[in-house]
Protein backbone atom coordinates (compact mmCIF):
# COMPACT_ATOMS: atom_id res chain seq x y z
CA UNK A 1 0.00 0.00 0.00
CA UNK A 2 1.27 3.46 -1.09
CA UNK A 3 1.60 6.33 1.36
CA UNK A 4 -1.16 8.18 -0.57
CA UNK A 5 -3.35 4.91 0.13
CA UNK A 6 -2.62 4.74 3.82
CA UNK A 7 -3.18 8.27 4.75
CA UNK A 8 -7.06 8.11 2.83
CA UNK A 9 -7.30 4.75 5.17
CA UNK A 10 -6.36 6.48 7.89
CA UNK A 11 -8.44 9.19 7.88
CA UNK A 12 -11.41 7.16 6.83
CA UNK A 13 -10.52 4.93 10.42
CA UNK A 14 -10.69 8.09 11.89
CA UNK A 15 -13.96 9.13 10.43
CA UNK A 16 -15.77 6.26 11.26
CA UNK A 17 -14.53 6.17 15.29
CA UNK A 18 -15.49 9.80 15.19
CA UNK A 19 -19.01 9.22 13.95
CA UNK A 20 -19.33 5.72 16.18
CA UNK A 21 -17.88 8.29 19.01
CA UNK A 22 -20.62 11.11 18.56
CA UNK A 23 -23.32 7.99 17.87
CA UNK A 24 -22.62 6.56 21.90
CA UNK A 25 -22.64 10.13 23.24
CA UNK A 26 -25.37 11.19 21.88
CA UNK A 27 -26.92 8.25 23.69
CA UNK A 28 -25.56 9.36 26.78
CA UNK A 29 -26.28 12.68 26.71
CA UNK A 30 -30.19 12.36 25.96
CA UNK A 31 -30.17 10.21 28.95
CA UNK A 32 -28.73 12.41 30.87
CA UNK A 33 -30.84 14.72 29.78
CA UNK A 34 -33.83 13.15 30.23
CA UNK A 35 -33.33 12.55 33.90
CA UNK A 36 -32.35 15.71 34.21
CA UNK A 37 -35.85 16.67 33.34
CA UNK A 38 -37.59 14.12 35.35
CA UNK A 39 -34.99 14.58 38.70
CA UNK A 40 -33.22 17.74 38.29
CA UNK A 41 -29.79 18.32 39.89
CA UNK A 42 -30.72 15.66 42.81
CA UNK A 43 -27.04 14.69 42.17
CA UNK A 44 -25.95 18.10 43.03
CA UNK A 45 -26.17 16.61 47.09
CA UNK A 46 -23.53 13.97 46.18
CA UNK A 47 -20.10 13.82 47.42
CA UNK A 48 -17.25 13.76 44.85
CA UNK A 49 -16.13 10.85 47.17
CA UNK A 50 -19.57 8.97 46.90
CA UNK A 51 -19.66 9.64 42.67
CA UNK A 52 -16.75 7.66 42.29
CA UNK A 53 -18.78 5.15 44.67
CA UNK A 54 -21.43 5.11 42.00
CA UNK A 55 -19.35 4.14 39.26
CA UNK A 56 -17.79 1.80 41.15
CA UNK A 57 -21.05 0.45 41.99
CA UNK A 58 -21.97 -0.16 37.78
CA UNK A 59 -18.82 -1.02 36.84
CA UNK A 60 -18.33 -4.11 39.37
CA UNK A 61 -22.19 -5.06 38.30
CA UNK A 62 -20.73 -5.20 34.49
CA UNK A 63 -18.04 -6.76 35.72
CA UNK A 64 -20.59 -9.74 37.29
CA UNK A 65 -22.59 -9.62 34.66
CA UNK A 66 -19.25 -10.39 32.16
CA UNK A 67 -18.59 -13.52 34.67
CA UNK A 68 -21.66 -14.87 35.12
CA UNK A 69 -23.11 -14.51 32.09
CA UNK A 70 -26.72 -12.81 32.92
CA UNK A 71 -28.04 -10.37 34.28
CA UNK A 72 -31.75 -10.41 36.34
CA UNK A 73 -32.20 -6.58 37.19
CA UNK A 74 -32.75 -5.79 33.15
CA UNK A 75 -30.44 -3.20 32.54
CA UNK A 76 -27.78 -4.08 30.61
CA UNK A 77 -24.31 -4.38 30.29
CA UNK A 78 -24.45 -1.05 27.65
CA UNK A 79 -26.96 1.17 30.45
CA UNK A 80 -24.17 0.62 32.92
CA UNK A 81 -21.52 1.68 30.63
CA UNK A 82 -23.69 5.04 29.93
CA UNK A 83 -24.27 4.80 33.33
CA UNK A 84 -20.79 5.21 33.97
CA UNK A 85 -20.04 7.97 30.79
CA UNK A 86 -22.88 10.18 33.09
CA UNK A 87 -21.68 9.87 36.39
CA UNK A 88 -18.12 10.91 35.56
CA UNK A 89 -19.41 13.68 33.52
CA UNK A 90 -21.53 14.78 37.19
CA UNK A 91 -18.26 13.94 39.07
CA UNK A 92 -16.29 16.50 36.40
CA UNK A 93 -19.23 19.40 37.31
CA UNK A 94 -19.14 18.69 40.63
CA UNK A 95 -15.54 18.68 41.19
CA UNK A 96 -15.42 22.54 39.55
CA UNK A 97 -19.01 23.34 41.53
CA UNK A 98 -18.92 21.18 44.93
CA UNK A 99 -18.10 24.28 47.34
CA UNK A 100 -20.98 26.28 46.10
CA UNK A 101 -24.38 25.63 46.79
CA UNK A 102 -25.91 27.18 44.07
CA UNK A 103 -28.70 24.85 42.53
CA UNK A 104 -28.18 25.25 38.06
CA UNK A 105 -31.08 25.36 36.26
CA UNK A 106 -31.30 22.35 33.37
CA UNK A 107 -29.52 24.77 30.50
CA UNK A 108 -26.60 25.69 33.16
CA UNK A 109 -26.04 21.73 33.40
CA UNK A 110 -26.26 20.74 30.01
CA UNK A 111 -23.84 23.41 29.20
CA UNK A 112 -21.47 22.28 31.50
CA UNK A 113 -22.23 18.63 30.51
CA UNK A 114 -21.26 19.72 27.03
CA UNK A 115 -18.27 21.27 28.13
CA UNK A 116 -17.25 18.13 29.62
CA UNK A 117 -18.42 16.04 26.75
CA UNK A 118 -16.48 18.17 24.28
CA UNK A 119 -13.38 18.40 26.49
CA UNK A 120 -13.33 14.34 26.49
CA UNK A 121 -13.71 14.05 23.14
CA UNK A 122 -10.81 16.03 22.20
CA UNK A 123 -8.97 14.16 24.48
CA UNK A 124 -10.01 10.76 22.85
CA UNK A 125 -8.97 12.73 19.27
CA UNK A 126 -5.25 13.02 20.60
CA UNK A 127 -5.19 9.81 22.25
CA UNK A 128 -6.50 8.00 19.91
CA UNK A 129 -4.06 9.64 16.86
CA UNK A 130 -1.07 8.62 19.27
CA UNK A 131 -2.08 5.35 20.25
CA UNK A 132 -3.47 4.32 16.75
CA UNK A 133 -6.65 2.70 17.34
CA UNK A 134 -5.49 0.21 19.63
CA UNK A 135 -8.27 0.19 21.44
CA UNK A 136 -10.09 -1.75 18.59
CA UNK A 137 -7.99 -5.09 19.76
CA UNK A 138 -9.46 -4.94 23.29
CA UNK A 139 -12.17 -6.61 24.47
CA UNK A 140 -15.04 -5.41 26.40
CA UNK A 141 -14.29 -7.27 29.89
CA UNK A 142 -10.92 -5.20 28.95
CA UNK A 143 -12.63 -1.84 29.15
CA UNK A 144 -14.18 -2.86 32.02
CA UNK A 145 -11.23 -3.74 34.52
CA UNK A 146 -9.69 -0.44 32.70
CA UNK A 147 -12.30 1.44 34.56
CA UNK A 148 -11.84 -0.79 37.42
CA UNK A 149 -7.93 0.48 37.67
CA UNK A 150 -9.01 4.16 37.13
CA UNK A 151 -11.33 3.79 39.97
CA UNK A 152 -8.97 2.14 42.34
CA UNK A 153 -6.67 5.22 41.09
CA UNK A 154 -9.07 7.82 41.89
CA UNK A 155 -9.98 6.49 45.13
CA UNK A 156 -6.39 6.39 46.53
CA UNK A 157 -6.00 9.96 45.50
CA UNK A 158 -9.57 11.11 46.91
CA UNK A 159 -8.49 9.32 50.35
CA UNK A 160 -4.60 11.72 49.69
CA UNK A 161 -7.15 15.04 49.87
CA UNK A 162 -6.50 14.97 45.74
CA UNK A 163 -2.86 15.73 46.23
CA UNK A 164 -0.75 13.51 43.87
CA UNK A 165 2.98 13.50 43.08
CA UNK A 166 3.91 12.67 39.63
CA UNK A 167 -0.05 11.49 38.24
CA UNK A 168 -2.50 13.45 36.33
CA UNK A 169 -5.38 14.08 38.69
CA UNK A 170 -8.94 12.48 39.57
CA UNK A 171 -10.54 14.79 36.68
CA UNK A 172 -8.11 12.92 34.18
CA UNK A 173 -9.45 9.39 35.47
CA UNK A 174 -12.88 10.72 34.91
CA UNK A 175 -12.12 11.33 31.41
CA UNK A 176 -10.53 8.14 30.83
CA UNK A 177 -13.56 6.11 32.31
CA UNK A 178 -16.19 8.04 30.08
CA UNK A 179 -13.45 6.97 26.68
CA UNK A 180 -13.39 3.41 28.04
CA UNK A 181 -16.92 3.19 28.43
CA UNK A 182 -17.38 4.61 24.78
CA UNK A 183 -15.26 2.38 23.49
CA UNK A 184 -17.05 -0.51 24.97
CA UNK A 185 -19.96 0.26 23.57
CA UNK A 186 -18.93 1.22 20.31
CA UNK A 187 -17.46 -2.53 20.15
CA UNK A 188 -20.71 -3.91 21.69
CA UNK A 189 -22.57 -2.07 19.42
CA UNK A 190 -20.72 -3.15 16.23
CA UNK A 191 -20.18 -6.98 16.95
CA UNK A 192 -23.65 -7.54 17.82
Amino acid sequence: MDIFAKVIRNRQIVNNTLQQYNTEIAKCRQLFENKNRDYGTAWRILRPKSITDQILIKALRIRSIEEKGETKVGESIEDEFIGIYNYCIIGLIQLKNWDTNKEFSASEIMAFYDHELEATRELMLKKNHDYGEAWREMRVSSFTDLILMKLNRTKQIEDNAGITIVSEGIDANYRDMMNYSIFALITINNNA
